[in-house]
């Protein structure tokens, strides 16, 4: 594992409009490139925007769309992580996140968690992910997520568990909840952020776009979390900003070698106990 420089990439995309986001995906991560960055991370569905509804058909990116190619390309230069609306062979659409690097398209993650509560309707409009994997890249063993995926605490357990020691979250999260003069939105994510980083002991980095939709306002408020649970960077609320942390592989090693909770995780143990809650509640 080798140390790592990320780019937080806060940006306000506009909705329905691929060429435009895409060309400011381009322009900041060229940012990213010239300040020495190895890896920048943009928010889900950075390049269509989120209350799509039935504009998703529209804005959706088959895998060899000159769009995925041209950040293939772009990858060459930095690995990228970033969110858009996959439609596959058979016209079936994703709130997808791929991972690009080496000039490939080397992990995609399909959204599993589809909000339908609130202000959310996901799961009218989208399919739903059926995996959580992790994966190697340059710079160790990383775990993608997509916002809803990161509360359910199986998401980023399971990842920890298939060997992921860094946990990439994309988000669209709107802001609530204000009151004691914080965001009630910001100051849930921060707890949940650095409680999986804590008990998992990953680094964990957030990214969350800005902007309004519908009347809607994103929060942004990306950050980085070290696998101590401490907040290592954090970006502004409600402005665009593009972020560095530099995450250094001993940071990871130490906080390992002190709290040993993954080699004392008794993976049989949750396995067999899970299959027994299946079994008894299938009766």
């Amino acid at each position: 594992m080798h140390d790592l420089t990320a780019a937080l990439i806060q940006l306000n995309p506009k909705l329905g409009r691929v060429r435009d986001n895409l060309e400011q995906v381009r322009r900041q991560v060229g940012m990213a490139i010239d300040q020495g960055a190895q890896l920048a991370v943009l928010p889900e569905l950075a390049l269509t925007g989120y209350f799509l509804k039935d504009l998703v058909p529209e804005v959706a990116l088959s895998l060899d769309s000159p769009e995925i190619t041209e950040l293939q390309e772009l990858s060459r230069q930095i690995s990228i992580a970033v969110g858009f609306v996959e439609v596959t062979p058979d016209f079936q659409f994703y709130n997808s996140a791929a991972w690009f690097e080496g000039g490939e398209l080397t992990h995609l993650h399909r959204k599993v968690y589809l909000p339908t509560y609130g202000l959310f309707d996901e799961q009218r409009y989208l399919g739903r992910g059926d995996r959580f994997r992790a994966f190697d890249t340059a710079f160790g063993r990383v775990g993608l997520l997509i916002c809803e995926d990161m509360w359910h605490l199986s998401a980023p357990y399971l990842l920890a568990m298939d060997g992921a020691t860094t946990l990439v979250c994309l988000s669209s999260s709107p802001g609530r909840g204000v009151g004691e003069g914080e965001l009630g939105t910001a100051v849930a994510w921060r707890n949940l952020t650095t409680a999986t980083a804590r008990f998992l002991t990953c680094r964990v980095l957030y990214v969350n776009r800005v902007g309004y939709e519908d009347g809607v306002g994103f929060w942004g408020g990306s950050h980085a979390v070290a696998p101590s649970g401490e907040l290592a960077v954090a970006a502004p609320e409600f402005d665009e900003a593009l972020t560095f942390v530099r995450l250094a592989a001993a940071d990871l090693r130490r906080e390992r070698i002190s709290s040993p909770l993954l080699r004392d995780e008794n993976l049989w143990v949750t396995q067999r106990e899970l299959e027994r809650i299946h079994r008894e509640r299938s009766r």
